[in-house]
């Protein structure tokens, strides 16, 4: 019994460190999430979740990481951005997370990709309109994260309950 909730518990932190993942870029979101449910379908033998389940789970997961890099792209591509603008977006995520936190998360891609522009284009409008659009895509794309994490946290629920 101790076992069994101390496994429960190990996949839920799991599961929760994965919900953080989908919003911040320092944890691998879908992958915990992943990883939890592999955890306890190892533990009950593969009986409660079954390979089915984690092959979809997988399947999500993999879909997490094309949404990221397919929304971001499309954010900077459509407003005119190049691959100096995701740069500085990537760029901007990172410091802005661990200066900012949350607020520097959402501003610092923004503030990367307009800068990287600007050192490259020399136009500040049209740098602008690259800040804007990966800011856009940025907030699609972690959006479109935290929506699949909590589909894959409620089909690991489903199959604990049924």
């Amino acid at each position: 019994m101790l076992e069994h909730t101390l496994i429960l518990i190990l996949t839920a932190v799991l599961m929760f460190l994965g919900l953080l993942g989908s919003i911040l870029p320092a944890l691998p979101g879908t992958p915990l999430i992943l990883l939890g449910a592999l955890v306890y379908a190892w533990y009950t033998g593969f009986t409660v979740i079954s390979w089915m389940t984690l092959l979809a789970l997988l399947v999500l997961t993999i879909l997490s990481y094309f949404l990221d890099v397919f929304a971001s792209a499309l954010g900077v591509k459509k407003l005119g951005g190049s691959r100096w603008g995701m740069a500085g977006a990537l760029l901007g995520a990172i410091i802005g997370l661990v200066f900012g936190g949350l607020l520097g998360l959402i501003l610092g891609p923004f503030v990367g990709a307009f800068l990287l522009e600007l050192a490259k284009k020399k136009d500040p409008a049209a740098s602008l309109r690259s800040g804007v659009g990966t800011l856009l895509g940025f907030l699609a794309g972690t959006i479109g994260k935290l929506i699949l994490a909590a589909i894959m946290i409620g089909i690991f629920v489903v199959k604990l309950i049924v």
